[in-house]
Formats: structure tokens, C-alpha cells, sequence
């Protein structure tokens, strides 16, 4: 059975932590609560912006337990599959299945899949394995272009061909590779949806043709992200651009280089949101300094942000 074709604005959130860089439940109970009321597509954990590679394999399984009771079927519950080698994708896929999640975000296989060019047979004998093991609908992952594997057309259309892949997370961060993934899937026999992960050019890349976006940067901006996209597919662009000339600066300014410190620039926001209790993130990363904490408040409330007090994280 060939799965629907994805689309809207996917959120993957933070995943709060406490001083002791343990997981703050209280936090992320009130956090995902707030995110599911202003219905996404669908919430992704255990992905890069919630620290998953970081996680053990039971707290991964606690996170979606957690977030599968708050959410409650409002929201479907996605998750990010990490794994090493192919069986061990397969049987940590169905793990991950049995605890809540509806599909898989499928991470490349690192440091297999380092590097390009990644031989296209390799990349669909993961995705193919995973899809018959597993049964649940999937999202595939192109990396930053440094990073490797960025699906090159030929590849994209091998991924297409299997029935469980429902869309691509297109994280090139590079405009002429998001132009040129969008004409590939447009000219495919079935067409899968390609979701920007691009932080920095979110608007833009949803007007060249993507079909949403699988973000962090939807875990603070949620619903303007959600109204940002409706504004596009209604070709309202006046509306669409004035959402994110207050968005995007601080965008930009938090998954700017080195790219990795979006994570703690993201939790300082949503700290100021009063949405987590804590801005900490699990070791050996590091938080962000005064100067920078300064100026990310400075761009979060010329956002918006700031505006309207959101439900509290803990213990209000």
C-alpha cells in the first residue's frame, strides 16, 4: 500500500533538559502539550533538534511513550531513526514503532553514509530494508551538502519507487541542490512531498515548490510557521514574507556556523518563552554565552515571540 504523499509544517522540537542534563519531563509534557494544541502536520522527536543522538535507546523510547500520552492522537507522532547498520535499523525501527511512532525520519547511517557521492544501490537497500521490516511510512534525510548523502536524482527516484517513503527532509542548506530535488520529485511517477530542514531559508524554499517543512525552528515558531505555510499554498505571498522578515533574522542568526549550536541557541528561546524551564543541553555540547544570550532575546522579541506569554513550563 503506497502511503500518502507528506506535506505542512512538521515540527521537531527541543527536548528539555535539567541542570544534571537529565530530561525534564515536567517541561516537555507542557512544551509538546503547547506545540500539539496549535496542530502541526505532525511532532518529530528523537531528532537532531532534540538531541537524539545523544540519547540512550530507553530514553528514546520514554520520549515517544511521553509525548504519545500528551498528544493523544491530536498530532500524528513522528520520530528520527538512528541506527548504525541495516538490522539494526530494522529492529530499532519496530522498537521505536511499539512505542508510539507513526513514521520514521531515517537518519544516513553514519560514517557509512559520510561522504558523497553514496552509491545509490546502498542508500535504497537501507531505506528498502527498513520499509519492509518495519512497515510504517518514511522520511528520508538529505544531510548539508558537506555532509553527504545529498540524493542526487537518480537516487531520489530509487527512494520514490518504494512505497513507504512518503517524503524527503531536504536539509542541503544549498539553494541550487533544493531547486534542483524539488524538479526531480515534481517529475516522478509518484510524487513524494519534499519538506525543506533549512532553517535559514524556510520562505523561500516553500515558494520554489517545497510542500513544508520538517524544522526545529517550528518547535518555537509553531503556529506562525503554520500560517506562513497556509499563506504560501494560498499564494498570499505579502502575507507569507511579512511572517518571516520578523522570522527570519533569528533564524538565520541561530543556525548560523557552526551550525551545531542551533541546539542550545534554540532552548534559549525557548526559555525567554517561558516554555522550558531550562536552556541546558546535554554535554560535551555547549551553551551559549552573555553576549550571544543577549542578542538572541534582542531578535526573538523583535519576532514576536515575546508578545503573548504562552502556557509556563513548570511549576506556574
Amino acid at each position: 500500500m503506497t502511503a500518502p504523499r507528506l506535506h505542512g509544517i512538521v515540527a521537531a522540537p527541543v527536548l528539555p533538559m535539567l541542570p544534571d542534563y537529565s530530561i525534564d519531563w515536567d517541561s516537555l509534557r507542557s512544551y509538546i502539550r503547547w506545540i500539539a494544541e496549535q496542530k502541526p502536520a505532525a511532532i518529530a522527536m528523537n531528532m537532531d533538534a532534540s538531541e537524539g543522538p545523544s540519547l540512550e535507546h530507553s530514553e528514546q523510547i520514554e520520549v515517544l511513550r511521553v509525548c504519545r500520552d500528551v498528544i493523544g492522537g491530536a498530532v500524528p507522532l513522528f520520530s528520527g531513526l538512528i541506527a548504525g547498520s541495516t538490522s539494526g535499523a530494522v529492529r530499532w525501527g519496530n522498537e521505536l514503532k511499539a512505542a508510539g511512532a507513526q513514521a520514521l525520519a531515517v537518519f544516513p547511517p553514519f560514517p557509512t553514509f559520510l561522504g558523497n557521492p553514496v552509491p545509490a544501490d546502498m542508500i535504497y537497500a537501507y531505506h528498502k530494508a527498513i520499509a519492509d521490516g518495519v512497515g510504517l511510512p518514511l522520511i528520508a534525510f538529505q544531510f548539508p551538502k558537506a555532509f553527504g548523502p545529498d540524493f542526487p536524482p537518480e537516487t531520489l527516484a530509487r527512494l520514490a519507487a518504494i512505497p513507504q517513503v512518503i517524503g524527503l527532509k531536504e536539509a542541503s542548506f544549498d539553494t541550487t541542490k533544493t531547486v534542483e530535488t524539488i524538479a526531480t520529485a515534481k517529475a516522478l511517477p509518484r510524487r513524494i512531498g519534499v519538506l525543506t530542514g533549512s532553517d535559514t531559508f524556510i520562505l523561500e524554499a516553500m515558494v520554489m515548490g517545497c510542500d513544508g517543512a520538517l524544522i526545529g525552528f517550528a518547535g518555537t515558531a509553531t503556529a506562525e510557521l503554520i500560517d506562513m505555510h497556509a499563506a504560501v499554498v494560498s499564494k498570499d505571498f505579502a502575507r507569507a514574507f511579512a511572517i518571516w522578515e520578523r522570522l527570519g533574522p533569528l533564524a538565520r542568526y541561530c543556525w548560523r556556523a557552526p551550525i551545531r549550536d542551533y541546539r542550545p541557541r534554540m532552548k534559549e528561546v525557548l526559555k525567554l518563552q517561558g516554555l522550558i524551564a531550562h536552556a541546558t543541553v546535554r554535554a560535551p555540547q555547549l551553551g551559549v554565552d552573555a553576549a550571544e544570550r543577549a542578542e538572541i532575546a534582542r531578535l526573538a522579541r523583535a519576532a514576536g515571540l515575546l508578545d503573548t506569554p504562552p502556557l509556563r513550563a513548570v511549576g506556574d
